[in-house]
């Protein structure tokens, strides 16, 4: 900010004011045209473009947390301090097959994990109660037993009804049919984590440690995101190959995210038998599991 002052020759307050109040204005001018609450027929929508571009059906979403590193704020002690020894609060964030977030939330303390943090979300909590207006069950492709709407995510989120993780790495050791639901869900997941890239690139402010207090911080990150949005929207996909560059590896889970239901467990289970049948398979997910496997 000192840097833009000089440049502009006007003062530092001036300049925070104004970077200030234009995070604010885009937040509340653009966010409902850009990040609307999403309805039955969005959810239908992202459903069907991660079965056509990511090969998971009944996906709503992917889902992770970015650390966004922050000047240390005065007297919180360790609230802000995270496990990459940084200061930070959490961009906790829901994206679709088309690099965009569906629903952000901002500000969590960087101390704490990405379940913990999206259960106390005001998201996490709607699709805990059923309020988020998402489609009723319905079966997959060349199946009729119905089966929830799910959000992917990685092993720091708890195994739900409409949250899938991977199974953890002790149930790995002698069945590739749970190694090729991993690498099925990793594939959808890592959308989230492209997102992260995208937002990093664009906006260069997350590339440096941001010296403001944690409530400018949370108005910058907003700004941020809805702008990644309308700019998605002006932009042309991404185009991918539909086949997988490599990057999946088998590496060791941890066996966290809490105690899953039996209902959660059956869910996953299906999702998996599906993938493995002539319905549900893809030509190269045996080589990609089995090349991961050579590189660990």
């Amino acid at each position: 900010m000192r840097s833009i002052a000089f440049n502009y020759r006007l003062g530092d307050t001036t300049v925070r004011e104004i970077i200030h109040e234009t995070s604010d204005v885009i937040w509340r001018r653009l966010s409902p045209q850009v990040l609307p609450v999403p309805t039955t027929e969005m959810w239908k929508s992202i459903e069907n473009m991660f079965f056509t571009r990511w090969n998971f059906p009944n996906c709503i979403g992917a889902l992770d947390g970015k650390h966004v590193t922050i000047e240390a704020p005065s007297n919180t002690g360790s609230l802000y301090f995270n496990y990459k020894k940084t200061f930070s609060v959490v961009l906790m964030a829901l994206v679709d097959a088309n690099y965009r977030f569906i629903a952000v939330d901002i500000g969590a303390y960087g101390k704490n994990s990405d379940g913990r943090i999206f259960g106390k979300s005001a998201f996490g909590e709607a699709l805990e109660n059923g309020t988020l207006c998402l489609p009723p069950d319905k079966p997959l492709p060349g199946n009729d037993v119905p089966l929830p709407h799910v959000i992917v995510g990685d092993e720091a989120f708890p195994l739900k009804r409409n949250i899938m993780r991977p199974y953890p790495s002790s149930q790995l050791a002698n069945d590739e049919s749970k190694k090729i639901f991993n690498y099925r869900l990793s594939r959808a997941r890592r959308i989230s984590e492209n997102v992260f890239g995208i937002l990093t690139q664009k906006f260069r402010i997350y590339q440096r440690r941001i010296k403001l207090s944690p409530e400018h911080v949370d108005s910058v990150i907003l700004a941020t995101c809805c702008l990644h949005n309308f700019l998605m929207n002006d932009d042309p996909p991404i185009r991918q190959s539909v086949h997988d560059s490599g990057a999946y590896t088998l590496n060791p889970m941890g066996n966290i995210g809490g105690n899953a239901t039996a209902e959660a467990i059956a869910v996953r289970d299906k999702f998996k038998d599906y993938f493995n049948s002539a319905a549900g398979s893809v030509d190269w997910q045996i080589e990609m599991v089995r090349r991961g496997i050579r590189n660990v």
